[in-house]
C-alpha cells in the first residue's frame, strides 16, 4: 500500500528528514560547481536539497505530492532561485515537458512503490531536455523493503534507465547520513 505523504508530514512523522541536503550532493557541488539552468528535485520533502541546489543564476523547482511538505518548505528562508510546487511527478504539466537541464534525485526514487519504477524512469525521462541530465543518489537494497525506502540493485538501475540516458559517472558517497554507509550509489545520467 502506498504511504500518505501527506498524512507523514501533518502528523509531522518524518524519520527520513534529516535536517539537511545529502553530504554527496554537497560534495558533487564542491567538485563540480553549481547546477546550472533549470533543476527539478522531485520528492524535495522540506526542500533542503532544493535549497542547498538553488543559487541566483539557475532556477530550481521544489516538487513534492503532499502539499503539507510544500508548505514546510516555504517556511525556510531563500538561497537562491528556487521555487516549491505541489503535484505529481506521474503527471507534471506540458509546461514541464523537456524543460529541465538537471533532475536532482535523492529521495523521490527510494518512496515510491517498486512496480512504479519503470513510469518514474518515463516521468524524469520526459521532464530532461535531450542532453540534460540526472544527478540521483540511489539506495542499494536496504535492509527494510516492505515500506520505504525501497532497495534497487545496479543492475535494475541499467535497465530502468538505459532507453533514454546514458551513464556519465557512478561512484559510492564517501560522505552520507548515519546509517547509510555503503547502502548507496551516486549515479550521473545524461538524456540521449
Amino acid at each position: 500500500m502506498p504511504m500518505d505523504w501527506q498524512a507523514q508530514y501533518e502528523a509531522g512523522e518524518m524519520p527520513w528528514d534529516e535536517e539537511a541536503a545529502h553530504p554527496a550532493l554537497l560534495d558533487f557541488i564542491a567538485e563540480a560547481g553549481p547546477f546550472r539552468g533549470r533543476i527539478l528535485v522531485p520528492g524535495c520533502g522540506r526542500g533542503h536539497d532544493v535549497r542547498a541546489v538553488s543559487t541566483a543564476e539557475n532556477r530550481v523547482t521544489g516538487l513534492d505530492i503532499a502539499p503539507a511538505a510544500i508548505a514546510k518548505a516555504g517556511e525556510y528562508a531563500r538561497t537562491g532561485n528556487e521555487e516549491y510546487v505541489a503535484g505529481d511527478l506521474f503527471k507534471l504539466p506540458p509546461e514541464m515537458s523537456a524543460a529541465f537541464d538537471w533532475v536532482v534525485e535523492h529521495t523521490c526514487f527510494c518512496a515510491i512503490p517498486p512496480e512504479l519504477r519503470p513510469d518514474y524512469a518515463t516521468a524524469v525521462a520526459g521532464a530532461v531536455k535531450p542532453g540534460g541530465q540526472l544527478f540521483g543518489i540511489f539506495y542499494l537494497e536496504p535492509a527494510v523493503d516492505r515500506h520505504p525506502p525501497y532497495g534497487v540493485t545496479v543492475r535494475e538501475l541499467d535497465a530502468f534507465f538505459e532507453s533514454s540516458f546514458a551513464l556519465v559517472r557512478e561512484w559510492v558517497p564517501a560522505r552520507t547520513f548515519e546509517g547509510r554507509e555503503s547502502r548507496e550509489l551516486v549515479r550521473v545520467h545524461r538524456r540521449l
